[in-house]
């Protein structure tokens, strides 16, 4: 039988990792191999993990370096023929390992992925899958154009199971990265893959409005991260093709960074070094983030300037 290895992250994730771990060895695919990284936690996730060893989970101790350095780390400790990234704090459905094995049919050039949705609630009985254009079985770089079409895309590791052949050809992790590290990573692997294939039935339930979680830090580093992976990842899509469609797809991603980093006079020279790239790439028709009060203001005073305006009135409001 196939062993797939299931790598996993953890840095101070304790309130939620058990049910985590608990969601992983109830996977209805039994031969699993569950690795462990614990990156540098101080709030007893570490000892909270060692108490899984005899449930035959791998864990792995090892000193802060990020989350792109604990997949590493998990990745060289794996022996199965095909891997998930998963994160310390989500959930899936019982049978979404087996249901994803039995899509990719053995072929080493294709990923599988699934649905998803959000939760709130420890349980997750509050689950709400959010369907997307690209919830079905589409070449790769289809997969990709469309998922960027409007800037939205879900790329979160647990999506995703790969054939350890196709990683073996495009490498592992980019530790330089910490946010939106996961947009240039498979972005990579699907460049280098043939065809995403969706399984419909399974679902990857994402934990939501974590506080301190890494996908709400906004800070310098953070969002240099960031413009670092949307120039890596556009550049891995632009590589494999520059039909009109495409350079759509990347110019709208990098424009969707420039409206963020722009609230932020500390961010501004990264998004300006953005723009350029958008220009070549024929321009972006992405409309503003917000609502239709803030895309009035923009067509009356440009976007600059609206954005500005709605985070100066942000920066104004009382804290709850």
């Amino acid at each position: 039988m196939t062993l797939v290895s299931v790598c996993v992250p953890c840095h101070n994730a304790g309130p939620w990792l058990a049910a985590t771990l608990e969601a992983l060895l109830a996977q209805t695919w039994r031969e699993l191999e569950i690795i462990v990284v614990d990156d540098g936690s101080d709030d007893g996730s570490g000892a909270l993990l060692d108490g899984y060893r005899e449930r035959g989970v791998t864990v792995v101790h090892q000193a802060a370096g990020g989350a792109a350095r604990a997949r590493n780390t998990a990745l060289a400790r794996a022996r199965g023929t095909v891997v998930k990234f998963f994160d310390a704090d989500d959930l899936l459905s019982p049978d979404l390992i087996e249901r994803q094995l039995i899509a990719l049919g053995g072929r080493e050039d294709g990923v599988a992925s699934c649905g998803w949705g959000r939760f709130r609630r420890a349980d997750g009985s509050d689950l709400q899958r959010n369907p997307e254009p690209v919830w079905c079985t589409l070449p790769a770089d289809d997969w990709l154009v469309q998922a960027w079409r409007w800037a939205r895309p879900m790329m979160q590791p647990g999506l995703f199971l790969i054939p350890r052949a196709l990683l073996d050809r495009c490498g592992g992790w980019d530790e330089r990265l910490s946010l939106i590290d996961d947009f240039e990573f498979y972005s990579r692997v699907l460049c280098a893959a043939r065809e995403v294939r969706f399984t419909p039935e399974a679902v990857v339930a994402y934990r939501s409005a974590l506080p301190g979680s890494l996908s709400s830090r906004k800070d310098r580093r953070a969002m240099e991260s960031a413009q670092l992976s949307l120039r890596l990842g556009t550049g891995h899509l632009l590589a494999r093709r520059t039909d009109a469609a495409a350079r759509r797809s990347c110019a709208n991603m990098l424009q969707n960074f420039v409206h963020e980093a722009w609230a932020d006079p500390g961010c501004r020279d990264l998004a300006a070094a953005l723009e350029p790239e958008i220009e070549r790439l024929g321009g972006s028709d992405l409309p503003l983030p917000g609502g239709p009060r803030l895309q009035r203001l923009g067509r009356l005073i440009g976007w600059r300037r609206a954005v500005r305006l709605q985070a100066s009135l942000r920066r104004l409001r009382p804290s709850p």
